[in-house]
């Protein structure tokens, strides 16, 4: 009885150990990304208004729905 409990467990230890490799090998791990700059466009002033020319038309929706930043390159 005893033999047969221990082959029993060697067998499952197995068979979770291969379930475990293939799971390995079809996981998409994702990698940490990281954030950078990329110059989509530039701003212009024209006498009072503010002129937005589009280097990248992918960033149009997130200008009209107002997802950006403002910040200052130069200290004043």
């Amino acid at each position: 009885m005893i033999y047969s409990r221990n082959n029993f467990e060697k067998d499952i230890v197995s068979l979770y150990e291969e379930k475990l490799d293939e799971w390995k090998k079809h996981s998409t791990i994702e990698k940490e990304k990281t954030s950078h700059k990329e110059l989509v466009g530039l701003v212009f002033k024209t006498d009072y208004k503010i002129n937005i020319e589009l280097l990248d038309e992918s960033v149009e929706s997130t200008l009209k729905r107002g997802k950006f930043e403002v910040s200052n390159i130069k200290d004043n």
